[in-house]
């Protein structure tokens, strides 16, 4: 069992260190978004994507130990939470803190990369609703209402107003 709690306690430590590293790198995004700097933006993506393919490998090796935890106490995987075990390590308290310590620390780096993921995900929002906002105000130029002129067999010949197909005129 304490070899099973040391090698919980030394893949939870490795796994808040990945989420430092991802915590890091959402940061640096947020200045990049605001600037629109793509090409940056898809170097920190990539840089993201390989530091959330390690969090995944020490997610699973985290369930393996884990299950093999539950094993040994003779209790349901499903049921059983971190802090579940930090309660039962009340008779090694140099565990329990181990324990606790590291899984504050990665408690407090996953809410934090939550926190700045969110805050990334409004400025894109944002960014987004703004092209869309460039791309009707385009269309619309290009689509001024049609005057009311009519031939002598009575059908409209009416042309848009203000448009002349030529696109934008910089000496007016």
């Amino acid at each position: 069992m304490a070899s099973l709690m040391e090698n919980l306690i030394e893949v939870l430590d490795l796994e808040s260190r990945e989420y430092e590293n991802l915590l890091e790198l959402s940061t640096k995004k947020t200045p990049v978004i605001v600037t629109g700097e793509l090409e940056e933006l898809a170097k920190l993506t990539d840089e993201e994507q390989i530091v959330v393919s390690k969090i995944n490998h020490l997610e699973q090796q985290r369930q393996e130990v884990f299950t093999d935890i539950a094993n040994v106490i003779n209790k349901d995987v499903n049921s059983l939470m971190l802090a579940d075990l930090v309660d039962m390590l009340k008779a090694r308290p140099q565990e329990q803190q181990k324990l606790a310590k590291v899984h504050d620390k990665l408690s407090n780096a996953v809410h934090e990369v939550k926190r700045v993921n969110e805050q990334n995900r409004i400025l894109i929002q944002n960014a987004l609703e703004m092209v869309e906002f460039d791309m009707n105000m385009l269309q619309a130029m290009k689509t001024a209402p049609e005057t009311a002129n009519y031939n002598k067999g009575a059908c409209n010949t009416g042309a848009a107003m203000g448009v002349d197909g030529r696109g934008f005129d910089a000496k007016q």
